[in-house]
């Protein structure tokens, strides 16, 4: 079974409902369990403030949703260590779950950032394409 599972977390339904199946798999089996965020700062800005604006903004949903993440967690029993991390969505994951030895990612089928209506998000659809280790899809 899996030792190291990485969830990911864009404060969305779909992540929330992917977060329910990565801490019922950690519970069951003893299994260190991480979430992680990703900041993905504005390319191009005009002014200062807007970027500012705009990390605040991201900032205060990934409090929420941690927040709410830890509650989940604590009513498992099971301990969740957090990270929110600055980059592109995809290129970022894959490289935290190659540096930190990941052997399963649990995603939401679609996110915020979902471009299809009932298909598969982009960002789901890379990560299950790119990520060097198992990946589950909730739906």
């Amino acid at each position: 079974m899996h030792r190291k599972i990485l969830h990911g977390l864009d404060g969305s339904a779909g992540s929330f409902k992917a977060l329910e199946e990565a801490l019922d798999l950690a519970h069951r089996y003893g299994t260190e369990l991480h979430t992680i965020s990703i900041e993905e700062v504005p390319h191009y800005t005009e002014t200062i403030g807007e970027f500012l604006e705009e990390q605040e903004a991201l900032n205060g949903t990934f409090k929420e949703a941690l927040t709410k993440a830890r509650a989940m967690a604590a009513a498992k029993g099971v301990r969740l260590h957090a990270h929110v991390i600055v980059g592109h969505e995809v290129k970022s994951i894959v490289e935290f779950v190659k540096q930190r030895g990941f052997d399963l990612l649990v995603i939401g089928f679609m996110g915020h950032s979902a471009v299809y209506d009932r298909v598969m998000g982009s960002t789901c659809q890379s990560l299950v394409r790119l990520a060097p280790c198992a990946v589950l899809v909730v739906k």
